[in-house]
């Protein structure tokens, strides 16, 4: 089973709200998941950007793949490293 930590969309038109959670790859982008790490609100400012580091580095450590979007924010949130060059 392929597993991956990515975003689910929540919240009205024009006024997204976005879940990070780990879920099957070949589930839907909105169905179910396995487990929730944190959450993502790119319309408040700043930004809000909440995540379980606990729980996200867990997740990491048994190999969970996450895609480029919440690579980006686990590096915001000081869960990763940024990589060098």
């Amino acid at each position: 089973m392929a597993v991956k930590m990515r975003l689910t969309r929540l919240g009205d038109k024009k006024s997204p709200f976005y879940r990070i959670v780990v879920v099957d790859s070949r589930k839907a982008r909105d169905g179910e998941y396995i487990d929730k790490v944190g959450h993502y609100n790119p319309t408040s400012r700043p930004e809000e950007i909440v995540i379980d580091a606990e729980k996200a580095k867990d997740w990491l450590s048994k190999g969970v793949q996450p895609t480029e979007t919440v690579r980006v924010l686990l590096i915001k949130a000081g869960v990763l490293e940024k990589p060098t060059k």
